[in-house]
């Protein structure tokens, strides 16, 4: 194909190309705009900050153990048997029916013991012969306490559940707070990015406008015959080839701003979200005299991957202080304090023996007596008991042990580990800001050499002393300097950025809260 032909082409792709880019509707979006949206939308978000939630439900779930529990119980037995003996039961057939109550409240100890308060009702009723009470009610209030004298003891070893939950609850915390942070630089790495995409494709029509002009010179001129043809072909080369290259710059935005879009959750099926994301913040840095040491200080204050790992460490030595605690010896003390009465129906007999059978009276009562007589601890009773037990495997084992402070130590290792990469981070980010300052500087003083220069070869084309390959030449080279000056704004931007993400100060230098 002719090379008049392909560059034909180039221009009627480039330029339907452009004017649908241009024709597009949409949505301009500062970089708040964008950050906001982000914490609101962005999905790996959401799905993060239900950790924390979760994390608290079981911190309450693990403070459960101390709530007291309440039982109520309620039996009833009805047996009958055949008597043995007339003097056993009348009509030799045997009947016992008792009916029992209980409620208590059990609760468990700080100190790795449970005591328990229970008040028991009962009634015995019978057919047996000879029986000076029938029917016959019981009634006992008891109060029982066992407590561990060394395995399981201890407030710690009681808590140990709660204070996981409660460490694990924080390493949620700080781990959502280390996933904020990246997202916050992952919006702002992807909006500046963007921005460089859609300035440079500025640029880059700039430097094609410039082309045309000259090919449209170069035209005139040959049709006055003050030009070779072989310069208009020179023109049209360049002219397409930078058509070219916009074209394949528009791809990249669209990249780029299909990646925001990923990061904001825009949908597609939305409307508004629909629209072209179109950045109105240009890369402005603002000048910061922040020195290494503090920024290292910084670091060790704010980031939450160390916070995270101190908690982790404080999990591990719970973990080694129960173990440890799991090799002593199991000695316990039972204690029971419990207050008994009783009533019941009294049968009065001839002469006062029951031995007669003959029964001239009856004096009624019932269970509340008995119950009374319970409830003002008229009858003491109490029972004080200690226990050991020495299993083997405190003696032989100590493998729990032994991996839990292996565990310990790894997570000690893994905590100075994380700190060397934290501070490798911060100073790499410092030197980062440090020389694209210097760059910006240095190519801003580069762009404005290009232009004047480009002015200068110009003119000298105008008065016939220079040549079209030149002037193309130096079209090129400032449209380099231009793209370099703006990447490295955009370069010192992101680079302020990172130090703020490495040294964990993203959110305050944002003003943004987290909260419960």
């Amino acid at each position: 194909m002719p090379k008049k032909t392909l560059s034909l082409i180039m221009l009627v792709a480039a330029s339907a190309a452009m004017l649908a880019w241009g024709q597009e509707k949409t949505t301009p979006m500062t970089l708040e705009e964008c950050l906001v949206r982000a914490m609101e939308k962005n999905l790996g978000l959401q799905v993060q900050v239900l950790n924390p939630t979760m994390a608290d439900f079981r911190v309450s779930a693990a403070g459960e153990k101390f709530l007291p529990s309440f039982s109520v119980d309620y039996s009833k037995t009805n047996n009958e048997s055949k008597a043995t003996s007339y003097l056993e039961a009348e009509g030799l057939v045997s009947t016992v029916n008792q009916n029992s109550y209980s409620a208590g409240l059990s609760q468990f100890l700080p100190t790795g013991g449970r005591l328990r308060a229970s008040v028991e009702t009962g009634m015995y009723n019978t057919n047996a012969r000879y029986q000076t009470y029938n029917p016959y009610y019981s009634a006992q209030v008891l109060f029982t306490l066992e407590q561990p004298l060394l395995k399981n003891f201890g407030y710690n070893i009681s808590r140990r559940e709660i204070l996981v939950a409660r460490n694990n609850s924080q390493i949620a915390e700080a781990t959502y707070k280390a996933t904020l942070l990246e997202t916050l630089y992952s919006v702002e790495e992807a909006y500046w990015n963007l921005v460089y995409s859609i300035e440079n494709h500025k640029v880059m029509l700039e430097s094609l406008n410039l082309a045309r002009n000259l090919l449209q010179q170069n035209k005139d001129k040959l049709a006055i015959g003050m030009l070779a043809p072989i310069e208009v072909v020179t023109a049209e080369s360049e002219v397409a080839s930078r058509e070219a290259d916009i074209l394949q710059a528009e791809v990249l935005i669209r990249n780029r701003e299909d990646a925001l879009r990923t990061l904001l959750n825009m949908h597609a099926d939305n409307e508004t979200d629909a629209s072209v994301i179109t950045p109105t913040d240009l890369p402005k840095a603002e000048k910061r005299d922040l020195a290494t040491d503090a920024a290292l200080a910084l670091a060790q204050a704010n980031r939450p991957e160390l916070a995270s790992a101190q908690y982790d460490i404080s999990n591990k030595k719970l973990d080694l202080t129960w173990a440890r605690n799991q090799l002593l010896p199991d000695l316990s003390l039972s204690a029971q304090y419990w207050s008994p009465a009783s009533s019941g129906t009294q049968i009065l007999y001839q002469d006062d023996n029951p031995l007669t059978g003959v029964i001239i009276g009856r004096i009624p009562s019932n269970s509340g007596q008995a119950f009374k007589d319970a409830m003002k601890f008229k009858y003491k009773n109490y029972y004080v008991a200690v226990s050991l037990s020495l299993p083997l495997n405190a003696i032989f084992s100590r493998a729990q042990t032994s991996v839990a402070r292996a565990a310990l130590e790894q997570s000690q290792l893994a905590l100075k580990n994380q700190q060397e990469q934290i501070f490798l981070e911060v100073r790499s980010a410092c030197r980062d800001v440090e020389n694209n300052s210097k760059r910006v500087e240095a190519y801003e003083t580069a762009r404005k050499l290009a232009e004047r220069k480009l002015d200068a070869e110009e003119r000298k084309a105008r008065t016939g002393l220079s040549t079209n390959y030149t002037v193309l030449q130096v079209q090129r080279d400032l449209a380099l300097a231009k793209s370099q000056e703006l990447q490295a704004r955009v370069d010192l931007v992101l680079s302020q950025a990172r130090l703020d993400r490495a040294t964990g100060t993203s959110l305050t230098r944002r003003n943004i809260k987290i909260t419960s």
